[in-house]
């Protein structure tokens, strides 16, 4: 490695920053005791060490809740008067055994600074993480800056002429937040001129996660197919580097953790699947392609059989009774599950949805933790030709909207024949607006949850017209009508608006 690389490794660095948040500000401590103590930095070394420790202590109390006699608090008192070091024996013992679940308990909140979509993607794709993003509706993100990769064969050696690769890279990402900047200079609002932003733009993230969950994300960067790819590989190692200091304990779960750099599963498909069978369409809308059945029935059941303990076939015994005895029983309670319970009877019932949605928008999908979605790797890449216009784009400039995708087709072929790039550092020329399809599985409570936010016209447009599409689906849906009814915005389905002084007036029109 010559001293030009070194250099660039080195100020690289400084660009994707991460910092674990303490609950203390020592900084602060250190100022304010600067003039009362004599050894002010050994009293915060002092200090960070004892939060480190403390760490060890709850996850130890944890794993000796279980097997020790007394109470909680018998065993932390245990766990107290333990040393750190035995404490830490303790507890990487218990994961030994396959007993994770006590590292759930020692939470961690980072700060990100600095790192593009592709790891936000896949942080959030994680789905026990917990995570706040700068927002690309209300920020203006034409001076936030981009990643740049070494370049690589398929073999993963750094090409020989990486840096004139890289400045050729470099002007062309320009050239993209230019005309970002250009398409708001035309009155495109920033929600809409983002779909032309290409996915190694800079994303800021508050993220809060669990030890457990925190080793998971390290193996995944830095032992796998994921590792190739040379931003998530950094990211995961700089996760270890802080878990190593702050969460020692972690350090051998991830050593013992074998590497797998290839996806099986992909690997068996291919077997049985050609390169035009690889070939796929966008959809045209959201598809609901599997569901419970009588999913009305179901959930009103349920509300027998978990009030009064009964078996299925009299629950639905009493319901069927109930139902014929009034008319209106069905609606009367849908509404009170949804509105003024703790609506557990909506989870009683699932569905599977297809959607196509464009990568500016899949966080506002991604972002909702309780259903379970899937979204396709960044390798292969997507076809770069399945675009989304956005409709003050279509309506202002889509000739020049669609020049930046074409030609963005042609950068990438260039960049993958000419040079021989590897497809894992090729996924930065993926632009916000391209498609995907993604498979999701949510339960009724769930979607009513999504559907609430997602289709009040406050909401973002592409998201609400997915939200609409899937509600839909649940309307086509035999003996589903009491549940459509309970979907959608407060205004619609309560007559009440939650937005107070930031209401968009359709209450207004619907009183």
């Amino acid at each position: 490695m010559d001293r030009k690389e070194k250099n660039e490794r080195k100020a690289r660095k400084f660009i994707m920053k991460i910092e674990l948040l303490g609950m203390l500000d020592y900084e602060k401590i250190k100022t304010e005791l600067k003039e009362k103590v004599e050894n002010v930095d050994e009293v915060i070394d002092m200090l960070k060490k004892n939060e480190t420790e403390k760490r060890a202590q709850i996850v130890s109390s944890a794993g000796r809740l279980s097997r020790f006699t007394g109470n909680v608090f018998n065993v932390l008192e245990m766990s107290e008067n333990n040393s750190f070091e035995k404490n830490l024996k303790f507890i990487k013992r218990v994961t030994g055994m396959g007993h994770d679940s006590i590292t759930d308990h020692d939470y961690l909140v980072f700060a990100i600074q600095d790192v593009s979509p592709v790891i936000e993607q896949i942080i959030i794709a994680e789905r026990f993480c917990s995570f706040t993003i700068k927002s690309r509706r209300e920020v203006d993100f034409s001076n936030v800056g981009f990643y740049t990769p070494n370049f690589h064969d398929d073999n993963g050696n750094v090409l020989e002429n990486n840096y004139e690769i890289k400045e050729k890279y470099q002007e062309y990402m320009k050239s993209l937040f230019k005309k970002y900047s250009e398409f708001e200079g035309m009155g495109i609002p920033k929600e809409d001129a983002r779909f032309i932003l290409p996915y190694c733009y800079y994303s800021n993230i508050l993220m809060g996660i669990d030890a457990h969950v925190l080793r998971d994300m390290i193996i995944k960067f830095t032992k796998t197919k994921y590792s190739k790819i040379q931003e998530l590989r950094e990211f995961g190692e700089r996760l270890l580097e802080i878990a190593n200091d702050k969460v020692p304990y972690l350090t051998e779960l991830v050593e013992k953790e074998e590497c797998s750099y290839v996806d099986e599963i992909e690997t068996y498909l291919n077997k049985y699947v050609s390169e035009n069978e690889k070939n796929y369409k966008i959809l045209e809308k959201v598809r609901l392609i599997n569901s419970t059945p009588e999913v009305d029935k179901t959930i009103l059941v349920s509300a027998f059989m978990r009030r009064y303990q009964l078996d299925k076939e009299n629950a639905e015994a009493l319901y069927k009774k109930v139902t014929n005895d009034n008319p209106d029983f069905k609606k009367n309670l849908m509404r009170k599950i949804a509105f003024d319970g703790d609506k557990l009877e909506l989870t009683q019932v699932n569905f599977d949805f297809q959607v196509p949605i464009s990568f500016a928008v899949l966080t506002h999908l991604t972002r909702h933790r309780t259903h379970q979605i899937m979204v396709p790797d960044f390798v292969p890449n997507v076809n770069l030709s399945n675009y989304k216009t956005p409709p003050q784009i279509k309506a202002k400039c889509k000739e020049e909207y669609d020049r930046v995708y074409k030609e963005n087709v042609e950068m990438y072929e260039l960049f993958k024949k000419k040079y021989k790039i590897c497809e894992n550092d090729l996924i930065y020329f993926t632009l916000s607006g391209n498609m995907v399809n993604v498979i999701t599985n949510m339960d009724g409570k769930t979607l009513k949850h999504i559907l609430a936010l997602r289709e009040c016209t406050k909401a973002q447009w592409e998201t609400r017209e997915m939200a609409t599409n899937m509600h839909a689906e649940i309307d086509t849906l035999k003996g589903a009508d009491e549940y459509s009814a309970i979907l959608g915005p407060s205004c619609v389905t309560q007559g009440y608006c939650k937005e107070g002084k930031e209401s968009c007036g359709r209450i207004n029109n619907i009183k």
